[in-house]
């Protein structure tokens, strides 16, 4: 019988990692720090659990035997792990069930053997449904099954597995639309990630839901006239881009503040008074609008609305215009960019988001939705392609890039390492969530729109307006404003690229 590392034994199941506690406190062969648990005793000596656990995950070519295998064994005289037998470690890591040489996770098993083990127990034995055996097949050839096995420790998603795999809630949107939750949400994202559920635009289902939920226990006089306002206007919309494929984030959110300020007005008109839509003044809407902050400028569309179907024909509310534009000096925006750059004070991918917007004007909106294939690599260097033309990238804004790149993180949650984005969410398939972003951000100080401001503002002196839409996505009329704003409007250009500062 082979020799174990020491809390490997292969005569019992074993539930978890690999573990021991040492008595001794003697230091790791490899790292030389006192050892609070001890993993393994090898020829080069005693191993901490931290080591162990890099030792049994690096796979390569042995620089020995040159094997493609796994490589435990110490670093050879050019720092390049070696094999198993190379190293002369008396453990074989074959798993007895795959024969793959990875590290035992449940007695003789590789850890995604043991995943799928614990997926078919929750889920009441190999499932015989199409998606649940697609769903088992999809988390088992995750890149570190080990994050998986994690996951499934949770009761709640244990809950929801076994409640899928008996039948109780049926593989599908409406099944899984009556367990909300953030463990439903992910187990959704994977299925569709994978093909095994249609996709479905996230945030229309949570509008519908939002609707009902807003308009329980108003009176009549005013829930009857918002209803109407939210279905045959709002969400009727809102339907039709989820249709045609196209984001619904920002129209659900407009609509959720147009609804709500219409709701509150509505009510004050009611309880002060006594009076309805129908019978709403002129002067009740002024005196609203100009008792309260701008966002009650937000009850427009709905008197719009009341206009053409009749409801209300007296009343208009005219477009509000910000009276303000803000904008960072430029000295600011140059020490934002050399924070990003070279700080600690944010993690990479918050970083690079920050300098495209910095750099390149993006909104974060925009910038959580981009890609990876917009970068690439030219002879003249790093491009990116924002609009209809790539536009070049400065060192060191490029090295970054190619850092988060090779760095992306959330690959680890069911959808393999083929994640699209450039900015993946921890939610299988997507991409990060824009607000997560702003709060970040905005945390750090940056006035979102202030450096977006001036980011535009600064390439429209540059370069002229029509060839910085056409490069960074924006509309030629926005950049041309953006451009008398500056005072350098362009009447004529010579077509050329466009660099950031």
């Amino acid at each position: 019988m082979d020799p174990k590392p020491v809390g490997l034994c292969p005569r019992r199941t074993v539930r978890g990692r690999p573990r021991a506690t040492s008595d001794r406190h003697d230091p790791c062969a490899r790292c030389g720090r006192n050892i609070p648990r001890l993993a393994a005793t090898w020829p080069e000596g005693r191993l901490c659990f931290t080591c162990y656990f890099n030792a049994v995950h690096t796979h390569g070519t042995c620089p020995a035997c040159l094997q493609d295998r796994l490589l435990p064994g110490p670093p050879n005289a050019d720092g390049h792990p070696t094999c198993v037998a190379c190293a002369e470690i008396p453990y074989d890591f074959h798993c007895q069930r795959c024969n793959v040489e990875a590290a035992h996770h449940r007695g003789r098993l590789c850890a995604r053997c043991a995943l799928r083990d614990g997926l078919h127990d929750l889920l009441g034995g190999e499932p015989n449904q199409p998606a649940l055996a697609g769903l088992v097949d999809a988390l088992c050839v995750d890149d570190r099954p080990e994050s998986i096995i994690v996951w499934k420790r949770s009761a709640k998603v244990q809950e929801l597995l076994r409640t899928l795999g008996d039948g109780t809630i049926p593989v599908t949107h409406e099944g899984l639309d009556t367990v909300p939750g953030k463990p439903t949400e992910h187990l959704r994202a994977i299925l569709q990630h994978h093909g095994l559920l249609p996709q479905r635009d996230q945030y229309l289902p949570r509008f519908e839901q939002w609707i009902d939920a807003k308009l329980a226990g108003l009176p009549d006089d005013v829930g009857q006239p918002v209803r109407h306002f939210a279905t045959w206007h709002h969400l009727r919309r809102i339907r039709a881009k989820a249709a045609a494929g196209a984001s619904t984030r920002g129209p659900v959110h407009s609509a959720k503040q147009e609804i709500t300020e219409t709701v509150k007005f509505l009510l004050w008109l009611h309880e002060t008074y006594q009076r309805t839509a129908a019978t709403c003044t002129q002067q009740d809407v002024d005196e609203w609008i100009a008792s309260g902050p701008t966002t009650r400028s937000a009850i427009r569309t709905f008197f719009v609305v009341a206009t053409k179907t009749r409801l209300n024909t007296t009343v208009t509310v005219q477009h509000r215009s910000a009276t303000t534009s803000p904008s960072l000096s430029q000295d600011q925006r140059l020490a934002w960019i050399h924070e990003l750059l070279t700080g600690t004070s944010e993690s990479l991918p918050y970083r690079v988001a920050g300098m495209l917007l910095l750099l390149y004007a993006q909104p974060l909106v925009r910038v959580v939705a981009l890609p990876t294939s917009i970068i690439s690599n030219s002879e003249n260097g790093m491009t990116i392609a924002l609009g209809t033309h790539p536009t070049d990238v400065p060192e060191p804004f490029a090295s970054t890039i190619w850092q988060h790149l090779a760095s992306r993180p959330n690959l680890r949650t069911g959808a393999g390492s083929n994640n699209p984005w450039l900015f993946p969410s921890t939610l299988a398939g997507r991409h990060l969530h824009p607000g997560t972003a702003m709060d970040r951000l905005r945390s750090l100080g940056v006035n979102l729109l202030g450096a977006r401001n001036r980011a535009i503002g600064e390439l429209v002196l540059q370069c002229p307006p029509s060839l910085v839409a056409e490069a960074l996505g924006y509309s030629p009329q926005v950049a041309f404003l953006h451009a008398t704003k500056a005072a350098e409007p362009w009447a004529r250009y010579a077509g050329r690229r466009i660099s950031s500062p």
